[in-house]
């Protein structure tokens, strides 16, 4: 098949998007050499890559803040990746921005992920001796994890951006820095709605001056952030002043009220304790790793295989992993 297709494609971004846009044809490349589909872009194939992967899947049993939340309609890792990938498409859409790689990059963010969300992050950068960070695990991940240590061999593009998507360097291309933003209006307005599900908060908690100017429900925040992006960013993200600050405001209104609330932290201790037991007991008996693992730890050494294996479970498998080896059968009964 000729690859009229993605040339149509390439073309068309050209065309239409903004000189400040990263574009597909100009990538500087994988880490390995490939020849192009003939249909997908470089961008459009990395995001098929990271949808059809292992490790995507697994963010659908992985906590986003509420731990073993009871209730079909809390947030988990994998929905919050798909909010973020949608806020990020329509900010880069509204600034002719390249949608496909700003949404590869938000599909991407997240995948190195603990279970437990950040309580397990903690736990793991406690007890590893070169600490623990999702988004280099995330990096990790599509580099060296996936399909069977031969990583996904994902664009530069791509991989600077899911590497950098949160505090410290910026990426290097606008898209990118179109997901950290993103991922920041997403997690903060989501992580609303679940406390108020919980009955952690109520809106009206929320102070006066940011709901006057930011909006009084979920979808007229995001709505208005997103607007703020889109018409105070060019050369680089940014939200207008006023927005900004009040969003600074509003995300320590949820670190005192939420993120640190002792209800939806009750349980973080417990898991804690079960993500550094599972990892001391497989340092201990390195055998019981998977076979996939084990090739790790002959290359990477023992400790990096069991941080690989243990950040890569869900939720549901670490317990259900935790209680094999910990609790006595007779008691599961």
């Amino acid at each position: 098949m000729d690859d009229r297709i993605r040339k149509k494609s390439c073309f068309l971004e050209h065309a239409t998007l903004s000189p400040l846009a990263a574009f597909s044809d100009e990538s500087r490349g994988r880490l390995k050499p490939e020849p192009e589909c003939p249909v997908r872009t470089a961008f459009q194939r990395d995001r098929d890559r990271i949808i059809h992967c292992n490790s995507f899947r697994r963010l659908k049993h992985k906590t986003q803040v509420f731990l073993s939340p009871e209730g079909d309609h809390y947030r988990t890792r994998l929905t919050h990746t798909l909010e973020v990938a949608q806020i990020a498409r329509t900010i880069a859409r509204g600034l002719d921005l390249n949608e496909d790689l700003a949404e590869a990059i938000s599909l991407g963010h997240d995948l190195g992920h603990t279970p437990f969300g950040h309580a397990g992050e903690r736990a793991l950068d406690a007890v590893c001796s070169t600490g623990f960070h999702h988004y280099r695990q995330s990096l990790r991940v599509v580099d060296v994890l996936e399909k069977d240590g031969e990583g996904l061999n994902l664009t530069y593009e791509v991989r600077n951006g899911i590497v950098c998507h949160t505090k410290g360097t910026e990426a290097s291309t606008l898209e990118g820095r179109v997901v950290r933003l993103a991922d920041r209006i997403a997690y903060i307005n989501h992580d609303i709605d679940d406390a108020v599900r919980a009955g952690v908060m109520r809106e009206s908690d929320i102070p006066v001056r940011i709901r006057e100017t930011l909006g009084q429900t979920k979808s007229a925040r995001i709505n208005h952030l997103v607007l703020s992006a889109i018409e105070n960013s060019k050369e680089t993200i940014a939200l207008g002043s006023l927005d900004n600050s009040l969003f600074e405001e509003l995300h320590d209104f949820m670190f005192r009220h939420v993120y640190t609330n002792p209800v939806c932290k009750s349980e973080e201790s417990k898991a804690i304790d079960m993500i550094q037991w599972l990892f001391g007991f497989y340092m201990e008996k390195p055998e019981n790793l998977p076979e996939g693992y084990r090739k790790i730890m002959e290359r990477d050494g023992k400790e990096r295989a069991v941080c690989d294996f243990v950040a890569g479970m869900s939720d549901r498998y670490a317990v259900k992993t935790f209680e094999s080896y910990f609790v006595p059968q007779s008691w599961m009964d």
